[in-house]
């Protein structure tokens, strides 16, 4: 999108939101000198927010209290884990799969992260507990393909089909030798 666009659009709606003012940013970055309309442009813009028709909407920060949670979780079960046996885990894949099946818990401020964290120890420990041990239990069934593990790489749909073929061929000998009904 151009300055002049972004600037028509800010006007418009009268806010200016961090990914316009991203765009902004990125253009000037990287134009090594501004045609006299994107100056113009810029200028409005400028004139714009210092008298209040467009008002520049604040970054807001937050935080997913249940990202904390988990990670707290994963580690504590991994660490157990590989202290017992010689399996390496991912805490992130772990971590990953486990948020996917959980509600998050968005916070804007100190006092609202510290009431998710004691809704959350107090509604929702067990089943966090719960899904980072599906989330292990997963992790530990996956077949580690270490340095064979390949994208998928070409572009036409025959190479695609050829690729998904191998991977399905491996695929089956990796998990259902004996298992297989042709």
């Amino acid at each position: 999108m151009s300055i002049e666009k972004i600037v028509e659009q800010a006007l418009k709606d009268g806010y200016l939101t961090p990914v316009m003012e991203n765009e902004v940013g990125r253009i000037c970055d990287t134009t090594s000198e501004l045609s006299i309309e994107e100056y113009m442009a810029l200028d409005r813009l400028m004139g714009a927010l210092l008298n209040g028709e467009v008002v520049a909407v604040p970054r807001k920060q937050f935080i997913n209290v249940m990202e904390e949670l988990v990670l707290t979780e994963a580690i504590t079960q991994v660490a157990d884990i590989e202290a017992k046996s010689d399996s390496i885990l991912d805490v992130g894949d772990i971590a990953a799969y486990a948020l996917n099946r959980l509600p998050p818990l968005y916070a804007t401020s100190e006092e609202g992260a510290k009431y998710q964290r004691q809704r959350a120890e107090q509604q929702l420990h067990e089943l966090i507990r719960q899904q980072v041990t599906a989330a292990i239990s997963r992790n530990l069934d996956r077949p580690d393909f270490g340095s064979q593990r390949q994208g998928i790489s070409k572009n036409t749909q025959q190479d695609i089909l050829e690729q998904i073929s191998r991977l399905l061929q491996d695929y089956q000998q990796t998990m259902g030798k004996g298992n297989s009904r042709g």
